[in-house]
């Protein structure tokens, strides 16, 4: 217990002290995740709205495919980027392997099945309720399409926060394509890995903290901006 106290009370004076090699190591974290989510997005969204809005052959396949991924188990997100940015793989040219680039691709990987299979039932929703107005308004496929990404803006956040808690939650597919360098590609989460093995627990105690409250965080406004998603759609009923 008193080992616990000890290490508990060092971990809280690295985080209030602005511990430079902690406080780096939250920073990558969050770019790196940042990042994913935000080319998640990009492509995610507009990808999800298709999803819900047009009859295409093939789309039933897609959207099976996209919830089977989003339980694709990280190691093997992680092996298969490591195969395609290693020395003898396809993209081992570009020398990404073991970077921040490479663990961005790996999460956006993991996130991006998220983003489009939850994205896809907001906004299918909302088109159940406006197809017969947004038709008579004479809106065209790409108008309707904005009309309704807007609309469902609080609920797509909602999505977007979800998918940053799975990439700030990964560890076995960052390690494996980022290779844990220290100052370079060391995240939270392979740092509290580490650091732990190694006995270093003041660290990793520190690094625990903040992942816990970054997590509470990204569930309390998930959460918050759920119930006003959920309080607008009652208000237009």
């Amino acid at each position: 217990m008193n080992d616990f106290s000890e290490a508990f009370s060092v971990a809280l004076a690295l985080l209030f002290g602005l511990d430079p090699v902690l406080w780096q190591i939250v920073s990558m974290s969050l770019r790196v995740a940042g990042t994913a989510v935000v080319v998640a997005a990009v492509i995610g969204l507009p990808l999800g709205a298709v999803l819900a809005r047009y009859p295409f052959p093939g789309r039933g396949v897609i959207v099976s495919g996209c919830n089977a991924l989003m339980g694709l188990p990280p190691v093997v997100a992680g092996l298969v980027v490591y195969l395609l940015l290693s020395r003898s793989g396809p993209l081992g040219q570009y020398g990404l392997l073991f970077t921040p680039t490479a663990m961005v691709v790996v999460q956006t990987l993991l996130v991006l099945p998220i983003v489009v299979a939850l994205s896809r039932q907001v906004i299918a929703g909302l088109w159940q309720e406006y197809a017969e107005l947004l038709t008579s308004l004479g809106a065209g496929p790409w108008r309707s399409l904005w009309a309704l990404i807007v609309d469902a803006r609080l609920g797509l956040v909602t999505v977007l926060l979800a998918g940053f808690g799975r990439a700030m939650a990964e560890v076995g597919a960052v390690m494996i394509v980022g290779g844990n360098i220290a100052g370079h590609t060391r995240t939270m989460t392979t740092a509290i890995a580490l650091e732990t093995s190694r006995g270093d627990l003041p660290l990793a105690l520190g690094l625990g903290i903040v992942l816990l409250l970054l997590v509470l965080l990204v569930n309390l406004a998930a959460t918050w901006l759920g119930e006003r998603s959920r309080r607008a759609l009652g208000e237009r009923a």
